[in-house]
């Protein structure tokens, strides 16, 4: 039987080390707004459901198809972000301008909306304009390194 109570917890002296550092950091290059990409998608999840969480599909039907095609669109956004980091986050930018048209949206596809469908829209709207904007500085931070 062997005796492993011989064992070190720092690898620093290990020849290999300096290696595995710079394979790590390869492997983890670009993934700076990896905590990012989960609340993307929920917002995007939220965006879809919201009709018939705030009960708007009566009193507003189009804003009903509106929301549920534009949280579509950010969560798919946001498992592209998750599943090809390096070549979806150039359209973070694309997000902001969801998130935008989500907030004038309301007026524009909606008819007479009351104060709890303007407010969702502002909410997730600027939250997905938010959530882009921290995308997009990331993605530029990691392409000028």
């Amino acid at each position: 039987m062997s005796n492993v109570s011989d064992t070190r917890s720092d690898i620093s002296d290990h020849p290999d080390a300096s290696e595995m550092r710079a394979r790590y950091d390869r492997v983890m290059g670009g993934r700076d707004v990896a905590l990012v990409d989960a609340p993307v998608f929920l917002v995007g999840l939220y965006c879809a459901v919201s009709p018939w969480v705030l009960h708007f599909t009566a009193s507003q039907p189009a804003l009903v198809t509106h929301n549920l095609v534009m949280g579509i669109a950010i969560a798919v956004l946001a498992l592209g972000f998750t599943m090809m980091p390096e070549r979806m986050y150039g359209l973070s930018w694309a997000m902001c301008a969801i998130g935008a048209w989500i907030i004038v949206s309301t007026w524009v596809v909606g008819n007479s909306p009351d104060a709890g469908v303007v407010l969702n829209s502002i909410i997730v709207g600027g939250l997905t304009v938010l959530l882009g904007l921290v995308c997009t500085g990331a993605a530029t931070r990691s392409r000028s390194t």
